[in-house]
């Protein structure tokens, strides 16, 4: 399949008047194309993704839960039934922030620079998430700090504050010196009740903005989970900040948490978008279908081995444009002005070639993958799909 797959890559890249074999698998066609050829077009659409290198995630990457509910809920190529039904579990706050981004990046936290600690009531910990894949041209327009917590039923009835807990976010402005504690600023903050299990999202926006498009230092997060009225011993039941505290293991990749990022690189749609584009099916006539209209083409990743960091879609139906532009070019052939005048020309002159069959309109897909540092990214790529096609 990978011929098959160079040719469509060729056909996006430098155009021309030849279109995509109709039938995939014919590799015939394509044994002239050398390894190296094949390797330059995966190089060039690997930079189209904004990737230096193809990713070669390991068995133990992790995809959060979080961001497969945004790849259905927001990606331009999801099914509307399915998108209706992962809205319930993203929140309002990820629509607001998808309403201004065409990528969301998600972030785990360096445990090997995490600082617990309990005392006078608080449970705090200390985050830092490295941001440095971020690339220069994107533009944070909003991030969120995700935390689960899970329920816990107390017995203290007398006192209306042991059923709930409150949870703190700060930004470490200078980090703890000897005998000094660190300067923060408080973010977000939460009363939230002990007899409910769900992941709680706060808005660290004004920090990531302060890392990424103004250069300040990053010194991480503080979180602080308030206990009042708790007994020392029952701390770690109340929030999932470190994996210490976590009861299970296997759970803790999917529990640990989570920092997501919603940036635009300046290039096409938002992934608020979620209109279903209406396929223009350039239908010819009977007598008309050796002429310029839209093939079917399905771009299976698993066929060119990339189904190992592309986690959704499996593939996408990208579709093709074939045929004859004749002359005289009938209205159904979506022709411009120019290409009328060149098959008119063509017609009495065979010097001059005929117009070409090329896409006309185009629309964008989503995809998931996880990139060369295995985090998860979720990103709109603009032109990937033939919507209508015409002479040109």
């Amino acid at each position: 399949m990978v011929p098959v797959f160079a040719l469509l890559i060729a056909q996006l890249f430098f155009g021309g008047c030849t279109g995509l074999l109709p039938e995939i698998g014919r590799r015939k066609n394509s044994s002239h194309l050398s390894q190296g050829a094949l390797d330059a077009f995966e190089l060039r659409l690997l930079t189209m993704f904004g990737l230096k290198q193809r990713p070669s995630p390991s068995k133990s990457a992790v995809v959060p839960q979080y961001m497969l509910d945004l790849f259905t809920t927001y990606s331009a190529n999801s099914a509307e039934q399915k998108q209706h039904k992962a809205k319930n579990t993203v929140g309002r706050s990820a629509d607001r922030s998808a309403s201004r981004a065409n990528t969301v990046r998600s972030f785990h936290h360096d445990e090997s620079t995490e600082e617990l600690s309990h005392h006078s009531g608080k449970t705090t910990q200390r985050f830092l998430f490295n941001l440095s894949s971020i690339p220069g041209e994107e533009f944070v327009t909003s991030a969120e700090l995700r935390i689960y917590r899970e329920q816990v039923m107390t017995n203290s009835s007398s006192n209306s504050s042991a059923g709930y807990h409150r949870i703190n976010i700060h930004e470490i402005i200078k980090p703890a010196l000897p005998f000094k504690e660190p300067i923060t600023r408080l973010l977000d903050t939460r009363l939230v009740q002990h007899s409910l299990s769900k992941w709680e999202s706060f808005d660290v926006s004004p920090a990531v903005l302060r890392w990424t498009m103004e250069g300040h230092a990053n010194h991480g997060f503080v979180v602080e989970v308030v206990h009042p009225g708790d007994a020392e011993g029952s701390y770690k039941r109340h929030v999932r900040v470190s994996r210490s505290l976590h009861d299970s293991a296997d759970s803790w990749p999917q529990m640990r948490p989570l920092l997501v990022t919603f940036s635009h690189d300046g290039k096409g749609h938002v992934l608020h978008s979620r209109e279903k584009r209406q396929a223009r099916g350039n239908k010819p006539k009977k007598k008309h279908k050796a002429n310029c209209r839209r093939h079917s083409l399905y771009v299976d990743f698993s066929d060119v081995g990339w189904n190992d960091w592309i986690v959704a879609p499996p593939g996408y139906h990208a579709f093709y444009c074939q045929g004859e532009c004749p002359f005289p070019l009938a209205d159904h052939l979506n022709s411009t002005n120019h290409a009328i005048v060149q098959t008119l020309v063509n017609s009495v002159n065979s010097n001059i070639p005929k117009a070409c069959c090329v896409p006309t309109d185009l629309s964008p897909i989503s995809l998931l993958y996880l990139d060369e540092y295995e985090r998860v990214i979720l990103k709109n790529y603009q032109d990937m799909v033939v919507e209508g096609c015409g002479c040109r």
